[in-house]
């Protein structure tokens, strides 16, 4: 299963888990004098949290800062298209990039992290 960012491969697909929130609407509400209730206006639909946990191996301490590094770079308040395999998400907005936990592992080194996304509506 390819992984891909703006077509560009960051991730390793090990431990690859996405998991996407459901869609919300909003809504208006407002009474009316002379009218028994509440009026609602449905305002439509609007963002949803998709989260993305996995690992990131590299043989060096500089080659996995030069990773971090890249994909941070993502967190810049535009828009980008993550693919997973066949599934494409779009208009997702990189929120946080957090590194969960750092293993040495042989002569090389392993990080757990997970990423934030909004999708835009």
């Amino acid at each position: 299963m390819q992984v891909t960012l703006d077509e560009q491969r960051l991730f390793d697909e090990q431990r690859l888990e996405i998991r996407t929130g459901s869609l919300s609407r909003a809504a208006m509400e407002r009474t009316v004098p002379g009218l028994d209730g509440v009026l609602s206006i449905d305002l439509g639909r609007r963002n949803r949290q998709i989260t993305q946990s996995g690992t990131l191996r590299a043989k060096s301490r500089l080659q996995m800062d030069s990773r971090i590094g890249t994909i941070s770079a993502h967190m810049d308040g535009d828009t980008h298209t993550l693919v997973v395999g066949n599934q494409e998400l779009e208009r997702l907005r990189m929120d946080s990039f957090k590194i969960l936990s750092e293993h040495k592992e042989g002569a090389g080194i392993r990080i757990d992290y997970e990423i934030v996304y909004t999708q835009l509506a």
